[in-house]
C-alpha cells in the first residue's frame, strides 16, 4: 500500500499526543527544517498541534515534485475504500479504490467511505491547524484546495501520481450589494467555485479522478482513456487534466445544447468530441454501456472519486469563516451529486470535532429540468424522472439524475429544502447580481432565486449567513446574457442594459450623458 506522502517541512502529521522524537535536523545559512516520526497508536493522549511551517529554500535544481521526494513525510494508517452508498466503513461489501467499479451488487450507487476511527486519532484543533498551514502555499500538492486535505480525500496515493492545477482556494465573496437592495440581508456570501482552471467546480473532483486514473496507469491497469458524458463543464475539466497528464479523453456532448465557450474547451485540450443527437440522459446512456464493453474509464458523477474533491468546497467555506458554521448553503443541481458532496464535507467535519454542527442545505433547480424539486413537494414519496426541457442553465438540464438517493440523503440530514427557478426568475436573477458587480453563470441565477424565494416566504431570515454557491464563470455563457440585454429573449429583460447607439458629435453625446446622469444622481434627505 502506497503512504501519502506529507511534507514535514510543511507541516507535520502529529496525533493527539507528546511531541515525537526528532529523527534529524538539517540546517544551512537560510533555513531550518525538521523532520518528525510518528509513533504507533499506542502513546495517543489528547490535544497536539502540529509545529508551525517551517521555511527553506528549494534547491534551485528541484521543481516542485523533487522537493517533495526527497522530504518525505511519516507514514500514517489513513485508508479509504468503496462501500454501497449509506453503508459503513465496516461494511461486508466493499472494493479498494484500485478496483474499477462503479456500482454495488445490487446495482446500487457506490461511495467512498474512509476509516474514520484512524482519522478521529487527530482532534479536530489538529485538523483545523493543519489545513490552514496549508492555504496560499505551493508546496506539491498542498497548494491545491483539494489536495490540501489529502488525508481525506484519497490518502494512500503518492504525490507522484497526483494531476493538479492547484485548483480550489476559491474566493468567498462578500455580496454587500446584492444582499442589502435585493433580498434585505447583511450576510450574504457567494463562493466563486467557478474562479477555477477550467471556469467551473468540476475541476475539484476531476483532480481526484484524473490522479486515481494516473495511478492506475502506472500501475500498468488497463485504462486506455477517460470519458464522460456532458452539458459542457465536466468535459472541459476531464479534458484539461487528461493533457495535463497526458491521458486520451473522451466526451459525449449533447449536439446544439452547450454553449460554444463550453464545447471549445475540450476540443482545444485534445479531447475526442462526439456530438450525439440527444439530451444529457442519451449521452449517459451511451457513455455507460460504453465504459462497460471498452477499457475506458468513466468520468460521471455516478464515479463516487469526483464527489471526494467536491466536498473540500465546503471545507474551505468553514476555513474561510474561521471554522465559523453558516446557516445556510443554497447549491444549484442537476445530477445532484454536488449536493451529497456539500453534505459531505460539512458532516466530516462535524464528526471529527472541526465543528459542532452543519449548516442547512437548499438545493435550486431549474423549473425546466426539477425532478428533485418535485419529488421534494411530495414529501419524499415517489420519485419520477421527467424529460427535461431546454433551460438557459445548461448544466443542469438533467431529468434523471444519477446522484438522486445521494440527494435526497443530504437534504434530509440536513434539514434540507429544494427550490426551482423558471427562466424568467433565474435570468432576472443573473442580471440583478451582475448589476451589482458580479458576473455570474445562470446556474448560479437558479440559486440566487431560490435564496430571493426563501427569504420572501421568511424561511431564511434577514440576519441569517447564507453561502450561495456558484458553480462555473459567467464567461462561459456570455451569450445569454448578450441575449437578454439585447431583447433577444421574448418575455425578458426587465433588468436588461442595452446599448445605446449615440451619433459622432459632441451634442448628441452630451444629451445622453445628462439623461444618464439625471437618472443616477443622488437622493438627498
Amino acid at each position: 500500500m502506497l503512504s501519502s506522502l506529507l511534507n514535514p517541512s510543511f507541516s507535520t502529521l502529529t496525533p493527539k499526543t507528546k511531541p515525537k522524537p526528532i529523527d534529524s535536523i538539517h540546517t544551512n545559512k537560510r533555513s531550518v527544517f525538521v523532520i518528525v516520526r510518528c509513533t504507533s497508536s499506542s502513546s495517543i493522549t489528547n490535544n497536539h498541534s502540529p509545529l508551525p511551517p517551517n521555511d527553506y529554500h528549494r534547491r534551485t535544481t528541484d521543481n516542485i515534485k523533487d522537493e517533495a521526494r526527497r522530504h518525505p513525510s511519516a507514514a500514517h494508517n489513513f485508508t479509504a475504500k468503496y462501500v454501497p452508498f449509506n453503508a459503513g466503513f465496516d461494511s461486508s461489501e466493499s472494493y479498494s479504490l484500485d478496483e474499477i467499479v462503479y456500482r454495488s451488487n445490487s446495482g446500487g450507487l457506490l461511495d467512498v467511505q474512509h476509516d474514520m476511527v484512524a482519522l478521529k486519532r487527530f482532534s479536530g484543533e489538529y485538523w483545523r491547524s493543519l489545513f490552514d498551514s496549508r492555504v496560499g502555499k505551493t508546496t506539491w500538492p498542498y497548494g491545491s484546495g483539494v489536495w490540501s486535505k489529502k488525508e481525506w480525500v484519497l490518502p494512500e496515493i503518492d504525490p507522484d501520481h497526483i494531476v493538479s492545477a492547484f485548483e480550489g482556494n476559491s474566493n468567498l465573496f462578500w455580496a454587500e450589494r446584492f444582499g442589502k437592495q435585493f433580498v434585505g440581508m447583511n450576510d450574504l456570501w457567494v463562493k466563486h467555485c467557478g474562479i477555477s482552471h477550467t471556469g467551473s467546480f468540476k475541476d475539484l473532483g476531476m483532480t481526484v479522478l484524473v490522479s486515481q486514473v494516473n495511478r492506475l496507469r502506472k500501475m500498468n491497469r488497463p485504462v486506455f482513456g477517460v470519458g464522460c458524458a456532458s452539458t459542457g463543464d465536466t468535459s472541459a475539466a476531464l479534458s484539461a487534466y487528461c493533457a495535463s497528464a497526458g491521458i486520451p479523453s473522451i466526451v459525449f456532448l449533447p449536439a446544439n445544447k452547450i454553449s460554444t465557450a463550453q464545447l471549445i474547451q475540450p476540443v482545444s485540450n485534445g479531447a475526442l468530441v462526439l456530438s450525439i443527437d440527444t439530451d444529457f440522459d442519451g449521452c449517459m446512456k451511451l457513455i455507460r454501456e460504453i465504459t462497460s464493453e471498452l477499457p475506458i474509464y468513466l468520468a460521471n458523477s455516478l464515479n463516487s472519486l469526483r464527489l471526494e474533491g467536491q466536498k473540500t468546497a465546503a471545507i474551505e467555506i468553514l476555513q474561510q469563516f474561521n471554522w465559523e458554521v453558516p446557516d445556510w448553503v443554497v447549491v444549484p443541481g442537476g445530477n445532484l451529486g454536488n449536493i451529497y458532496a456539500f453534505y459531505k464535507g460539512f458532516k466530516m467535519c462535524q464528526d471529527l470535532g472541526l465543528v459542532d454542527k452543519i449548516p442547512r442545505l437548499v438545493c435550486a433547480q431549474a423549473a425546466n429540468a426539477n425532478p428533485l424539486y418535485l419529488y421534494y413537494k411530495t414529501g419524499w414519496k415517489e420519485f419520477q424522472p421527467v424529460k427535461a426541457n431546454s433551460t438557459f442553465a445548461s448544466a443542469i438540464q438533467i431529468g434523471d439524475p444519477v446522484s438522486i438517493d445521494r440527494a435526497v440523503y443530504a437534504l434530509k440530514h440536513s434539514d434540507g429544502i429544494v427550490e426551482e427557478a423558471t427562466e424568467e426568475e433565474l435570468m432576472d436573477a443573473m442580471a440583478q447580481a451582475d448589476s451589482t458587480g458580479m458576473f455570474i453563470c445562470p446556474h448560479t441565477g437558479v440559486a440566487l432565486t431560490a435564496l430571493i424565494k426563501l427569504r420572501n416566504s421568511g424561511v431564511i431570515g434577514p440576519s441569517d449567513r447564507v453561502v450561495v454557491v456558484s458553480t462555473a464563470h459567467g464567461l462561459k455563457f456570455t451569450q445569454s446574457k448578450i441575449d437578454y440585454h439585447s431583447g433577444s429573449i421574448p418575455g425578458m429583460g426587465r433588468f436588461a442594459n442595452p446599448l445605446v447607439s449615440v451619433k459622432a458629435d459632441f451634442g448628441s453625446v452630451m444629451d445622453v450623458l445628462k439623461d444618464f446622469l439625471l437618472s443616477k444622481a443622488p437622493k438627498y434627505k
